[in-house]
């Protein structure tokens, strides 16, 4: 084996297993050509590695299920709104929609008390053409919504088309509608979504 290549592996993996496989380890010497006659000198390679494990903070399981669900909710919106609504509405969507669909989320986990018991996920694709549907979170195990985040087009007459952003929770079976706001859009009718 070529001197250089065999220095190079032998540095390699002393630092990939962190000293456990050190340069004087009996490996080395089985891989060692037949016509090197020198044996390695272990008090020659012998160095002693300090590796720091800081202790880390645990990731809190409800932060992390919040912070998913809603940078998940954020690339469904614009999934939703697609290429041609999406550029049109985006400003005004993270100003001012967005960090209440953040609080909704927020405020809906927190409430719920078994919150580290359940297995809660967010719906895969936002619904297309004129449906309402951007999100859902549900319970996974119980098959169950939890909260429900649509986008209603509204022709309002003398004043053109908006975007109604709302939401539905399950606490009263999705009948009342929660207004998170209204983007307006123009007089001329909008395009579909997912477009």
């Amino acid at each position: 084996m070529k001197k250089w290549l065999q220095k190079s592996l032998i540095a390699s993996v002393a630092l990939l297993t962190f000293g456990v496989i050190n340069p004087g380890h009996e490996i080395w010497t089985l891989l060692q050509d037949k016509d090197d006659a020198k044996q390695m000198d272990a008090s020659r390679f012998e160095q002693t590695y300090d590796i720091d494990f800081t202790e880390t903070k645990p990731l809190d399981p409800v932060e992390s299920i919040e912070e998913y669900l809603i940078s998940s909710a954020r690339d469904l919106s614009f999934m939703k709104f697609g290429s041609r609504i999406g550029p049109v509405i985006s400003d005004e969507f993270n100003e001012v929609i967005f960090p209440k669909i953040d609080e909704a989320i927020r405020m809906t986990l927190r409430e719920s008390d078994d919150l580290h018991k359940r297995r809660i996920s967010i719906s895969e694709k936002p619904a297309g053409d004129y449906s309402e549907k951007v999100f859902h979170i549900y319970d996974m195990d119980r098959r169950k919504d939890i909260i429900r985040f649509h986008v209603r087009t509204e022709k309002r007459p003398q004043d053109g088309f908006f975007f109604n952003f709302h939401y539905h929770i399950s606490d009263d079976n999705f009948v009342a509608h929660h207004t998170i706001g209204d983007i307006y859009w123009s007089k001329n009718t909008p395009p579909k979504w997912l477009s």
